[in-house]
């Protein structure tokens, strides 16, 4: 019971609310007894998953709607929080958005709002609220990144390089902000049951049915790991070993070969 009430006098934001890991997170965490602050664009969806939590786990929950592709809706995010005396000790910075097709036939436009939310986004998020942290002395960062940010993969040529950026942040600001007392996790998925197939338009192969996983499991791996004071983790056995034999080949080699798993 104490522990329960400690836990509540703690905030957790959540990135990319409405959906998938997002969702996932903010059960956990409502489980858990922490205050929640939901940040999505879908304001409907947001709503609906907020009254459940209020309801089935007697926690404050705070919606916000708002589009995290432009800069200066964050800053205005982290401006309404504080004027409420709202801040954040755990931070899930779970936005991002990812395309499947050949670079030059996409829309250029689509190509720069993906670069403009996986990685200017989140690099703004993470700055304003880590800066809070640091003045505080303590608080927790989880990065979403992506298993495709060990590859240069055909034809996700914007993303992977994106989620490569997000990890690459990630295993720096472990270091660079430990001695603050905050902690940076990055977290690598692989494929993953949360709707982002669909609108990322990505062809499910048989190879990539074998390897989809669970939100659940990936959530609980991702916040086992932030709690810990890991670097960054990869969840699931066979995640685990696409990255082991990326580290033990040639690019020319796994490039080849990932490139038939995620576009056969």
């Amino acid at each position: 019971m104490n522990a329960i009430k400690a836990a509540n006098d703690s905030w957790v934001l959540i990135t990319g609310a409405s959906s998938g890991f997002g969702e996932e997170f903010a059960r956990h965490y409502a489980a858990l007894g922490h205050c929640l602050v939901l940040v999505a664009r879908r304001l409907d969806r947001l709503e609906a998953l907020a009254s459940a939590l209020r309801q089935q786990h007697h926690v404050n929950v705070v919606v916000e709607q708002v589009d995290l592709s432009a800069v200066a809706a964050v800053i205005a995010l982290y401006k309404r929080l504080t004027e409420r005396d709202i801040f954040i000790d755990i931070l899930i910075n779970n936005v991002g958005h990812g395309l499947q097709g050949p670079f030059l036939d996409a829309n250029l436009d689509a190509a720069q709002a993906m670069v403009q939310l996986d990685i200017a986004s989140l690099t703004a998020v993470t700055h304003v609220f880590a800066q809070d942290m640091r003045r505080r002395g303590r608080g927790k960062i989880l990065l979403v990144a992506s298993v495709p940010a060990y590859l240069g993969m055909e034809n996700f040529a914007v993303y992977s390089a994106a989620k490569a950026y997000v990890l690459r942040l990630g295993e720096a600001l472990h270091r660079e902000l430990k001695p603050h007392g905050i902690t940076v996790t990055t977290l690598c998925p692989g494929m993953s049951d949360t709707g982002f197939a669909a609108a990322a338009k990505q062809k499910i192969t048989p190879a990539l049915k074998l390897l989809m996983m669970q939100p659940a499991p990936v959530v609980r791996s991702g916040i086992r790991a932030l709690e810990s004071g890991r670097k960054s983790v990869v969840p699931g056995w066979a995640n685990k070993a696409i990255v082991c034999f990326v580290w033990a080949t040639p690019r020319w080699l796994h490039q080849a070969v990932f490139s038939r798993i995620m576009n056969a």
